[in-house]
Parts: structure tokens; C-alpha cells; sequence
């Protein structure tokens, strides 16, 4: 298998009152996939379900990420998740026992095996 990433997606998402790390990795996702639309997958004639996506989660916490709930943000491919340390926490100054602002990113990597969609179309 010959994977190429055609798509590198980056996103940014905050859970402002709730101390949801997933809430805020859910609207990274979003953040990223939100401002596109592209048909690369049907250009190299593939199925959209053909898409290998791998996403990184960065945040404070990262086991406190439910990589599923992620995971089901996007409609098709093959999606894998993993929640990596990074992002931002911001507490209060006036309140540090408060629950803390989440500020998560996201990258968000799309690939295809192009290489046996050629294979097949040559036999």
C-alpha cells in the first residue's frame, strides 16, 4: 500500500465554561472541516470511504478526550484518533480554582492509497 496524504487540515475549538476537553477537540474538528469542501477523493476515482484520516488531538489532558465521540464528527473514511499533551488551559487569575478555559487543536490528515487505485484501473 502506497498512502499520499493529499489534505493537512488544522483547526482550533474551545469548551469556554463546561472543562469538556472532548467538547473542545469535537470543535477543532469542526474548525478544520468546516471552511473546505474538497473532491480530491472522487478526482483520483476513489470512494470517499477509501479516505485514511488520522487525527491528533493536542490538549492539556489528553486522556480525557473521548477519541470516539471525535471520531464521529466525520461522515466517512477510515478515521483514527489519538489525543497527544499540547493546547492551552487558561484559569482564571482572580479564581484558580475555577474550571479552567479548554483550548484544543486538531490536525487533521487525509490519504489514499493511490498507488493500488492506479494498480486496479491498469488491470
Amino acid at each position: 500500500m502506497a498512502l499520499k496524504r493529499l489534505v493537512l487540515e488544522l483547526g482550533m475549538g474551545t469548551a469556554l465554561r463546561s472543562g469538556s476537553y472532548t467538547k473542545a477537540a469535537c470543535r477543532a474538528v469542526q474548525n478544520a472541516l468546516w471552511h473546505n469542501s474538497l473532491a480530491l477523493v472522487e478526482l483520483f476515482g476513489a470512494q470517499k470511504d477509501a479516505m485514511l484520516i488520522t487525527v491528533e488531538i493536542a490538549c492539556q489532558n489528553p486522556e480525557k478526550v473521548d477519541c470516539e465521540k471525535v471520531a464521529a464528527e466525520f461522515p466517512y473514511g477510515q478515521v483514527s484518533v489519538a489525543a497527544v499533551p499540547g493546547g492551552l488551559d487558561i484559569i482564571p487569575p482572580d479564581r484558580p480554582s475555577a474550571t479552567p478555559t479548554i483550548m484544543a487543536h486538531a490536525a487533521i490528515s487525509v490519504s489514499l492509497d493511490i498507488e493500488r487505485k492506479a494498480q486496479e484501473g491498469a488491470s
